[in-house]
């Protein structure tokens, strides 16, 4: 039981990897620029950290069959921390301190194409968490 567990859990690992460098990718044919992945703060980790213009973003990659359960794999809660924790990555340099900032979200589902969400708090669906 626990080799099936932890095989289990590497495979997950193994894709959530896997989507984080696909994610990025998708981002740098958009014209971002990846400033770091797996970013750890007090806060809490980012999976993307991304630069587009004057706009400093946080990026929450899921690997997830639709886009419904990526977007509600990503709770209120989470969504705070990663604002919180993306305010600690500004102040670490200075030239970041200025930036506007936004959380966005990537969705990737099986045989399709990322999905980029744009400003993950301006999605007014009703939150239960």
């Amino acid at each position: 039981m626990a080799a099936d567990r932890l095989r289990r859990r590497r495979r997950a690992q193994n894709w959530g990897l896997a989507a984080e460098t696909w994610a990025s990718l998708w981002l740098r044919l958009k014209g971002y620029r990846i400033l770091a992945r797996r970013a750890r703060t007090p806060a809490g980790e980012i999976d993307l950290v991304a630069r587009r213009g004057d706009v400093l973003v946080a990026v929450e990659v899921k690997a997830r069959p639709s886009l419904d359960a990526a977007v509600d794999a990503v709770s209120l809660r989470q969504r705070l921390r990663i604002a919180r924790a993306l305010d600690l990555v500004a102040a670490r340099d200075p030239d970041l301190a200025g930036l506007g900032r936004r959380l966005d979200l990537i969705a990737m589902r099986p045989w399709r194409l990322p999905l980029h969400l744009e400003d993950l708090h301006r999605d007014h669906r009703p939150y239960n968490r």
